[in-house]
């Protein structure tokens, strides 16, 4: 079954990190700059929250479209659902869907591995499913031609 540090091995390693204390402007800034969802908010080692679109776009529609002086703080998802590199995809999948959540940081005891992104899951997904349907092509490609003619032999009555 596929696991989360296959994904992540695929994915890559980059890592995009704030704090809490980080200007919400910076982090709107981090994200735009480097084309991301989410930030992965951490307080002295420690994962203190997630910072995604959503939670900006929550804050501008309430701030009719102002950072103002606000933190992160004031706006992230304070406790975010996290997984290890040893959960199960489908695990993965289960934990997005029940909790609405686009991005899951993975922890690795008090270290941050990645982000698993809904997008990241979908191609994975989309690839094992790929690879097992050429494997099944493969195999039966490669049938032994003489096996097909006992099969259809063995039916006479």
């Amino acid at each position: 079954m596929l696991k989360v540090n296959e994904i992540l091995r695929v994915k890559g390693n980059a890592l995009y990190t704030g704090t809490p204390d980080m200007p919400v402007r910076n982090a709107l800034a981090t994200m735009s700059q480097f084309d991301i969802g989410s930030l992965v908010i951490m307080d002295h080692g420690q994962l203190a929250g997630m910072l995604t679109f959503r939670e900006i776009i929550r804050h501008l529609d309430a701030h009719h479209g102002q950072t103002d002086d606000f933190t992160v703080r004031s706006i992230m998802d304070d406790a975010p659902v996290s997984v290890t590199p040893n959960t199960d995809a489908h695990e993965v999948q289960r934990l997005m869907l029940d909790k609405h959540a686009r991005y899951i940081p993975v922890m690795d005891g008090p270290t941050l591995m990645g982000v698993i992104s809904f997008y990241d899951m979908a191609r994975a997904l989309v690839e094992a499913q790929k690879f097992e349907n050429d494997m099944l092509k493969a195999y039966i490609r490669d049938w032994p031609a003489e096996d097909m003619g006992r099969s259809a032999s063995s039916g006479r009555a």
